[in-house]
């Protein structure tokens, strides 16, 4: 094994998230046009299809830590990348929605198991206080992976099963590289860090809400990832190789979510949730709109690439911020609930397309959107509106839960391990003649 530096990891991490986020999972909506014309499937079929990757990536990420425990950082990314080859050579071969389907069922359990070994990686080859801006590097590999896909539709629109063997030699080298460049340990917790304290009331509320909006995000989400390149060609007769660019647009404003992310969290995250929330809803609506003219598509591409890349973030923060401590649990929990709101809503917009159109289907996900946007001053924020609703006095919540100041995602990482007395940890830096020391 070779030791990275922490950005080396960094960039490592965020080309292992490219190839099992952007092209297992999410480019599988540029080759839906493709795909359904050969297999001749319904939109109702595609939407069913569409779900079950998003099934079992949650299902992947329920075993994901005790798997890292037992397997390691190092052979849980091997077993991920595995995942991933199986599941995309599959898809090249499909010959009927029965093995397209168990192709992206694999590709979405790759897709589950990923980041949390990357996690465990990075919590033993990474200073602590780098986490923060290491994390944000990888969650933009899924950005990357995106626009790496664009050009394999605009110069093989037709030839999806050739792109997709392509993917898996991909994933295979991913599989090579992650033996060679990830330690097999798993996480390493500090031996002064005190256990989590126990969920209270006020931290389950907070929670639920959390997990509520990321599951609507999710939900209106679905009909983008899956049917928006499908939609332009159908309603727009746009050439199916020029929805490539419907891609590289999300990906290229998504590379922005990470820093609008962070402002979001030293500033107000419940009114940066409405405002992205609206963002998003607005970008299915102005494609439905507007599928014929490929500029206003790939802007709406960019709005939804910008909006679903910082409201991610956002809810990454929020679920380290909410369980400190919970290492497993923080940063996967709205994850999971967005992974869930896109496995109902696909089905269900498979169904609209099939009952009224594609149009209609996006507008009413639409309004959806608007209508959980509306919500958003109860997103647990740094204000919380409902605080005084608890079955808690402030006092007490104020006891269970200290106002952190800091703010961003380090801040959330820093304060994720506690001592017995409930202050953050401080990452210590190795002396050099400790280093001298300890060497043989």
């Amino acid at each position: 094994m070779r030791t990275l530096s922490n950005m080396g990891f960094a960039i490592f991490g965020a080309a292992l998230v490219a190839i099992s986020y952007g092209l297992a999972r999410f480019a599988f909506g540029l080759f839906v046009p493709s795909i359904s014309a050969e297999l001749a499937l319904t939109p109702y079929l595609i939407g069913i299809i569409g779900a079950l990757p998003f099934i079992s990536f949650v299902l992947a990420t329920l075993v994901a830590p005790l798997a890292a425990d037992r397997l390691g950082a190092r052979n849980l990314a091997m077993l991920s990348g595995g995942f991933g080859v199986g599941g995309l050579g599959l898809i090249s071969q499909a010959s009927g929605p029965l093995a397209l389907g168990v192709g992206v069922f694999i590709c979405g359990i790759c897709t589950g198991l990923m980041m949390p070994a990357l996690t465990a990686a990075m919590q033993a080859l990474v200073s602590r206080t780098m986490h923060g801006r290491v994390s944000s590097i990888m969650n933009a590999g899924t950005s990357v992976g995106i626009i790496v896909a664009v050009p394999t539709v605009v110069f093989l629109a037709d030839a999806w099963r050739l792109t997709y063997t392509i993917f898996a030699v991909l994933t295979g080298l991913g599989v090579a590289a992650a033996w060679y460049f990830i330690p097999s340990v798993s996480r390493v917790i500090p031996a002064n860090a005190a256990p989590p304290a126990p969920i209270t009331r006020l931290q389950w509320s907070r929670l639920i809400r959390l997990t509520l909006f990321a599951f609507a995000m999710g939900f209106v989400s679905a009909p983008y990832w899956l049917f928006a390149p499908d939609l332009a060609v159908t309603l727009g007769a746009l050439p199916a190789n020029q929805t490539g660019w419907l891609w590289f647009a999300v990906g290229i404003a998504g590379l922005g979510g990470a820093v609008v992310s962070d402002l979001a969290d030293r500033n107000n995250p419940p009114i940066t949730q409405a405002l992205m929330l609206m963002m998003l809803s607005s970008s299915l609506a102005l494609l439905a709109a507007s599928p014929s003219q490929l500029p206003l598509a790939m802007f709406s591409a960019m709005v939804f690439g910008l909006a679903y890349m910082s409201l991610t973030g956002l809810y990454l923060m929020t679920g380290i911020r909410l369980l400190p401590g919970r290492l497993s649990m923080g940063p996967v929990l709205p994850f999971m609930a967005c992974a869930l709101g896109q496995a109902v809503g696909s089905p269900v917009v498979g169904i609209l397309v099939d009952a009224v159109g594609y149009a209609e289907a996006f507008s009413i996900f639409s309004v959806v959107g608007i209508l959980v946007a509306v919500l958003s001053p109860i997103y647990p924020g740094h204000i919380d509106y409902w605080a005084d609703w608890a079955d808690e006095t402030v006092e007490e919540a104020q006891e269970e839960q200290p106002i952190v100041e800091d703010t961003g995602l380090q801040a959330a990482y820093d304060h994720q391990l506690l001592d017995e007395n409930g202050e953050p940890i401080e990452a210590e830096p190795i002396e050099p003649e400790e280093e001298e020391k300890d060497t043989p």
